[in-house]
């Protein structure tokens, strides 16, 4: 299950071609595979399998080859079978093959829609009236403005009669193009090979008449050209060699198309061998194939510059906006320059590991005349030393050194296995886009955060680390050596003294400086290549252990191994020390851990039960209840809150708003949660790319100069649109409720891109927002000092949302769709600083004052008011407490006494005892937004996979059965036309998954086969706190509820594995038990 290549040599119309093939698996758990692939090609074969369709993996690699700008082609695959299996005439396989062929193309022609929609807004300018009436719901789109149809796009699609589609049997070894049979019968009917292969695919027969090819054959009841003259005759072949067996009708075939078969292959008790042997000789598969890739994919030299300018140019970033020496090398890329004078620009896209002794110089080789000849000499010299000691009569035993240098200088000379022959090696998978590569150069090694302006200010330092973990985090540039360069054959490598540009090829010597991918460049002034584009997110996760604790760095050793080997895996430790491995799918997961024990920790392991990743999340009140009923006043249940008093819980959600302050009292906080709208949170997870570019330009223009980071035309567009639509969709739900909101967002979060949102909605404050890099402005007015000095804090407020949102109350699991809003945030300053700001008085509850002697603090005593309890607005009286001033010298941390003698103010003294002000503030803003997401009703996301599978409809009922046990649900279910075949489509949680693959094959006796692909997050539509209350619900469930409850079976299951508090009871409606015997 990995992507293997080969480099072969093709002879097409006396010209010589070099053809770099790369074979990725079509696995949708190995995705990640062929974009590994994808990168370093110029176009993609995608192989179709003509019984099963269109599948969702397909969909997957066409998106794939079109965001990487490589060109497709088609090869229909197993057209046997629509002979052999589905039993098919050749006219209802010629109407199955056109609706394959139209499937894909519809596939095609959304993607070229969209791409051109986004150019189109991209050059249309930003026009805000004009999108504000595009988006109106009954207004419908004037397509004309978009220029679609003025482009030619009958080059994207696929047709036969273009020559970029190829019928094929690779079972048994033949495929054809429309060309071949063109050429046939070209000379047969004596017309023109150009017209036959115009019309050869396509409403057209032949009038026996007048000799002449006519349209509309299915209007007049004619069999089409391509039945007539392709597939009756391959039906023939088939059912004269497999079928019906006869040999006088095979021989007859086989002397009609001149073909000069084998008696032993003709005499064959295999029908199949038969078979083979005619259509290699009649269609042979590689000529078809090879054929079509020199004809209709590009080569090296016609790589275009939009490829070129979004490899170069990452993160959203404008080629025009970098250093001139940059720009330079689009040149570079555009000729394919192979000269010594050419920079030298490689990208690595994973790293592949070899078994060391199966390296071209570890290799047993044949010895050369010199090497023969010295050890001829060598051997006599030996024999005459031995006729020398027994001259000497000599009765001691022959030394050990004597016998042994033919042994050492044997296994050192023909490459036996030694120590220095064990264990594996990592050989860099790459390609050449400028420039010669040869063994012995140092090169640079660019990591992905290199910004090729600093690095040509020298601001940027060349870091010669010996190890890529060893790198420091702000260092993006090593030096590496290159050792070795091979020429990738399948499992075969071939040394080479140079590699020109064009060429996929292995680097040896890599192995310490490049984790993943990289970009290897002889100058600095190359920008880091983009990322991959990967449609698979790794999302099963387990923990390892090895099974004797002694070999825990074996462990530790093979982890880092299978994390450089494999591009789609991650690696985390967490803070339990747990060893975790996360995976893109159950497949996935298998293949890493025979690889962890058999290649590269050769331990065995102890692996703990799949851990699936959930959300957590709030929903508005929900209208009816578990059995359907009307949720009154009455009947409505309380939010329960895990680790407060049902006395907070109960205050706290008749306002749905916190409220907290520090615990040195200088600030105070209100928060409120408000759950997200569907498509704003699927909206903001869709695009996390797009947010992350946007915060990254926010942060630079706040802090870093402006020429830092300049996005590019395209990008800014696609932020523009983002912005758009998030208004749109906020406006849709209700406008007076999220009125203006987009311009308040302060963060995204969890990480910065996260899909939940922190607004700003303190009144007068002002901030700058997050669309500041598309031209978007607050107005900054004058403010108060108390807003001054908030301004200074944002970050610990933003970094609390962070971490709020990074781990919610339920179960420590990352939040969803939740927008938190700061309503009010009061810093209490001193009233002679500002006549605007209120006076605070912190009072003996909140510190015990000292006992005091003018402006000496003899003595001090810590707060004993807990930070957890929701304080409310105190009183102070001169009667209660004694008072004292809180200056604004209490926000900034590093105030410090005038002088030694100066003994420290009140407010220094709460500060050594409270801590650092900012750490209070992102304390309160955490705990806030907690208590706040428990103000409303709580429920768990869960991940789904989109199930596809093809089956009979003997099965079905059995089928549904194993979905139903797993809590999936049918979405559609459809009769595939011309066939007896259902295709079904269902969504599946994450969780349940496990096994499921082989459960259906067991019970549907092999006859079903799903293909699960990551689909979405779902809300889990059950309270995990619930219990029934009401009657009906006793009446349907009872008082045991005996029915699961699978929210709070997910959420106890993930707080027992990370060790926090369940809250559940070991025995509960316990019951007698009565035996026989006491009734005998």
């Amino acid at each position: 299950m990995k992507s293997s290549a080969i480099s072969l040599t093709f002879n097409k119309d006396s010209s010589d071609y070099l053809i770099n093939l790369i074979d990725s698996p079509g696995h949708v758990d190995f995705s990640s595979e062929v974009s590994t692939a994808v990168r370093l090609c110029d176009g993609a074969i995608v192989v179709i399998d003509v019984v099963e369709g269109i599948c969702s993996q397909t969909k997957v690699v066409l998106q794939q080859a079109w965001v990487e700008n490589i060109r497709p082609v088609l090869l229909l695959n197993k057209i046997d079978r629509l002979i052999l299996e589905m039993k098919m005439s050749p006219c209802e396989a010629y109407t199955h093959l056109q609706r394959i062929l139209e499937e894909v193309n519809a596939i095609t022609g959304e993607l070229f829609t969209s791409d051109m929609m986004e150019q189109w807004a991209c050059t249309s300018g930003n026009d805000e009236r004009q999108h504000d009436a595009e988006v109106q719901i009954d207004q419908v789109f004037d397509w004309s403005n978009t220029g679609l149809n003025d482009i030619d796009d009958s080059h994207l699609y696929f047709s036969p009669d273009q020559g970029n589609v190829i019928f094929a049997s690779a079972i048994n070894g033949w495929g054809f193009g429309i060309k071949h049979f063109a050429r046939i019968y070209a000379k047969k009917l004596g017309m023109k090979e150009a017209v036959l292969q115009k019309t050869l695919w396509g409403d057209f027969y032949l009038n026996a008449k007048t000799k002449r090819i006519c349209k509309n054959a299915q209007n007049k009841g004619k069999k089409s050209l391509f039945v007539q003259f392709v597939l009756e005759n391959i039906w023939a072949v088939h059912d004269a060699v497999v079928t019906k067996k006869d040999k006088e009708m095979t021989a007859k075939i086989v002397k009609s198309l001149c073909l000069e078969v084998p008696a032993r292959d003709m005499r064959h008790a295999d029908p199949h061998v038969q078979l083979r042997a005619i259509f290699d000789q009649w269609l042979p598969l590689s000529p078809a194939v090879l054929g079509m890739v020199c004809e209709k994919l590009p080569s090296p030299l016609d790589i275009g510059e939009r490829r070129v300018e979004k490899l170069m140019c990452s993160h959203g970033q404008s080629l025009d906006t970098m250093p001139e020496a940059t720009q330079k090398l689009k040149q570079d890329f555009l000729q394919c320059s192979a000269g010594d004078a050419a920079p030298v620009i490689v990208y690595v896209s994973k790293m592949v590991s070899v078994e060391r002794k199966c390296l071209p110089e570890f290799k047993q080789r044949s010895l050369t005349q010199e090497e023969l000849s010295l050890r001829r000499e060598l051997a006599r010299e030996r024999h005459a030393e031995r006729l020398r000691m027994q001259n000497q009569d000599e009765t001691t035993d022959m030394p050990e050194s004597i016998g042994s240098p033919l042994y050492n200088g044997d296994t050192s000379e023909t490459g036996g296995k030694s120590e220095a022959t064990d264990g594996n090696v990592f050989i860099a998978f790459a390609r050449i886009f400028s420039g010669t590569l040869r063994p012995g150069q140092e090169l640079y090694v660019l990591g992905p955060k290199h910004n090729p302006r600093k690095a040509l200010e020298g601001t940027e330092v060349v870091e010669a680390a010996s190890d890529v973990y060893s790198l420091e985090s702000n260092k993006h540039i090593t030096v590496c050596t290159i050792q070795q360069l091979y020429l990738m054959m399948g499992k075969e490598l071939e040394s080479l003294n140079e590699a020109p540009a064009g060429n996929v090829i292995g680097i040896a010597g890599l192995g310490n400086h490049v984790l993943k991918s990289a970009t290897i460049s002889s100058t600095i002034a190359c920008p880091a290549f983009t990322d991959m584009y990967m449609t698979a997110a790794p999302i099963v996760r387990v923990a390892l252990e090895p099974k004797h604790s002694s070999q825990m760095s074996q462990l530790v050793q093979g982890m880092k191994l299978l994390n450089q080997a494999d591009p789609c895996v991650q690696i985390l430790v967490q803070e339990t020390g747990e060893h975790i491995l996360v995976t893109a799918g159950e497949v996935h997961l298998k293949r890493c851990l025979d690889d962890l024990e058999e290649r590269y920790a050769k331990i065995s392991l102890d692996v703990s039960a799949p851990i699936v990743p959930f959300r957590e999340t709030i929903i508005p009140p929900p209208q009816l209840d578990v059995v359907n009923e009307l949720v009154d006043n009455t009947s409505k249940q309380p939010v329960v809150r895990l680790n407060y008093s049902e006395e907070e819980s109960q205050a706290e959600q008749k306002q749905e708003w916190v409220e907290m302050k520090t615990r040195n009292g200088i600030c105070t906080i209100r928060i409120r949660a408000i759950p997200l709208p569907e498509n704003v949170t699927k909206l903001l997870d869709d695009n996390a790319d797009l947010v992350k570019t946007l915060v990254k330009c926010s942060n630079f223009k706040q802090g870093e100069r402006k020429d830092s980071f300049e996005l590019s035309t395209d990008m800014r567009s696609q932020l523009q649109e983002l912005k758009h639509k998030l208004e749109h969709f906020f406006a849709e739900n209700d406008s007076e409720k999220w009125e203006g909101v987009v311009d308040q967002i302060w963060a995204f979060g969890p990480k910065g891109n996260g899909p939940n949102i922190f607004l700003n909605r303190i009144p007068g404050f002002s901030h700058p927002s997050v669309w500041q890099c598309l031209g978007s402005t607050v107005s900054q007015s004058a403010q108060s000092a108390e807003f001054r000095l908030l301004k200074v804090h944002c970050s610990s407020m933003v970094n609390g949302f962070q971490l709020a949102t990074l781990a919610g109350p339920l179960c420590e699991e990352p939040m969803m769709g939740v927008c938190f809003a700061l309503e009010s945030c009061k810093l209490q300053a001193d009233s002679s600083q500002s006549s605007s700001t209120t006076d605070c008085k912190v009072t003996a509850d909140d510190v015990i004052c000292p006992v005091s002697c003018g402006d000496e603090i003899t003595e001090t005593c810590a707060t004993v008011q807990d930070s957890n309890v929701l304080t409310a607005d105190k009183k102070s009286s001169s009667n209660s407490a004694t008072s004292c001033t809180v200056t604004v010298a209490a926000l900034m941390p590093d105030t410090q006494p005038n002088s030694e003698h100066e003994a420290p103010s009140l407010v220094q003294v709460k500060q050594q005892i409270f801590g650092p002000f900012s750490g209070q503030l992102m304390s309160i803003v955490k705990e806030s937004c907690r208590r706040a997401f428990q103000c409303h009703p709580q429920r768990l996301k869960t991940a789904m996979y989109s199930c596809v599978i093809l089956t009979t409809a003997e099965v079905l009922g059995r089928l549904y059965g194993v979905l139903s046990k797993r809590h999936g649900r049918i979405i559609s279910e459809e009769m595939k036309e011309g066939s007896q075949m259902f295709d079904i489509t269902a969504v599946l949680p994450v969780a349940e998954s496990f096994g499921f693959a082989e459960e259906i094959r067991k019970k549907t006796s092999g006859l079903a086969m799903p293909q699960l692909v990551y689909s979405h997050w779902e809300v889990v539509d059950m309270d995990p706190f619930w219990v029934p209350t009401t009657d009906e619900e006793l009446l349907h469930y009872g008082e045991k509820a005996d029915s699961e409850n699978q929210a709070r079976k997910y959420m106890n299951s993930i707080r027992r594995r990370k060790g926090l508090k369940i809250q559940e009871k070991i025995i509960e409606h316990g019951e007698k038990q009565r035996t026989l015997g006491r009734n005998k």
